[in-house]
């Protein structure tokens, strides 16, 4: 399928004029057919060119997408399919359509808490019957790591909702460290999925502190109707640009690099696969090892990110950071110098 939208569009539109026989169609009237349909769909002033409907034309006779239509010029001046009852919807997928339909269907399923897809799941079934009849297969290729035991998952579309329809909440809240649940008034802003557990953020409607709450903490909702919904200050699409994880500090953190040394073996991952967008080379070394520098607010995620290289990583920089990854790797080592293999405790 063509990746560009109003290309297709323009297909869509000379074929439909190609099918109605009864008229003759010029290059000029097929252009203001796509000039036209371009504007409706798109509520914008779009001029076709003579010289873009010839390339579409041309693309819909060629293989590339798949059409093979028989367009054909005739009296050198006006355009029909030789075939009358030929239409570009009429063509077969392709095994690659029905690859691409099949992951992609694969991929939709795995979000079914939300009642976005609840809605489309007759088409999705059909779409999914027609498929394994075609290919026979029904194993997913691409998997999203779910967890099917995560507690909280029953919230995730009454929450959207409530985003959707920007209506303010009354959460009862308990945290891990807090001994009853507490009920807070929330101005929910956006979901948000990390290490396979799913968030809450918004603000509190009496303070308009920034609040982030897991879901599998929540214990009720209830709507506060009479409430105003309000979005102060926050900006889903940069909130998160300079943290790893969910968890967020004020704006007036500063931000600080913090400089790893990666090993030979683990050089290649981190290279290829930044770990924030900050990320920056900063040596390579004559053992292959290299510098690495990462700008971002110092919290949880980023220290757990880093433990989970082992050995493999070392900080730098800052002193801090360095000071408190060392203590949190001797506290580890420490547990694994008690013996406790040998009475087996966890079975008594």
């Amino acid at each position: 399928m063509p990746t560009n939208k109003n290309a297709l569009i323009r297909y869509r539109t000379i074929d439909k004029c190609l099918q109605n026989s009864s008229r003759a169609w010029t290059l000029d009237d097929l252009s203001q057919a796509c000039s036209d349909a371009l504007f409706e769909l798109e509520n914008r002033e779009t001029s076709v060119s003579k010289r873009t409907t010839q390339l579409d034309i041309q693309t819909m006779r060629g293989d590339k997408l798949g059409y093979f239509a028989p367009i054909e010029n005739y009296d050198k001046k006006y355009y029909r399919y030789s075939d009358p009852v030929y239409s570009i919807s009429d063509v077969p997928l392709t095994e690659l359509d029905m690859d691409t339909l099949q992951e992609t269907l694969g991929i939709l399923k795995q979000f079914r808490d939300f009642s976005l897809f609840r809605e489309v799941t007759g088409i999705l079934q059909k779409l999914e019957d027609c498929i394994h009849v075609e290919k026979g297969r029904s194993n997913n290729i691409i998997h999203i790591e779910r967890n099917e035991q995560l507690k909280g998952l029953e919230h995730l579309d009454l929450l959207y909702q409530s985003i959707l329809k920007e209506i303010v909440l009354k959460i009862n809240y308990q945290s891990f460290k807090a001994r009853h649940a507490t009920q807070h008034t929330i101005v929910p802003y956006i979901l948000k999925e990390f290490n396979n557990r799913w968030f809450l953020v918004g603000r509190r409607y009496d303070t308009g502190q920034l609040i982030t709450l897991a879901l599998d903490r929540i214990e009720e909702i209830d709507y506060d109707t009479k409430a105003q919904y309000k979005i102060i200050d926050f900006d889903s699409n940069t909130h998160y640009d300079h943290t790893i994880g969910v968890t967020v500090y004020s704006k007036d953190t500063p931000l600080e690099e913090t400089v790893l040394l990666v090993d030979e073996s683990n050089a290649p991952y981190i290279l290829t696969k930044p770990l924030h967008k900050s990320q920056r080379l900063i040596k390579k070394m004559e053992d292959r090892s290299v510098i690495v520098g990462v700008t971002v607010q110092q919290n949880y995620e980023w220290e757990r990110l880093i433990l989970g290289f082992g050995p493999h990583v070392e900080v730098l920089a800052p002193r801090n950071m360095r000071r408190r990854i060392k203590r949190l790797a001797h506290d580890m080592v420490q547990g694994y110098d008690k013996n406790r293999t040998s009475t087996r405790f966890w079975e008594e």
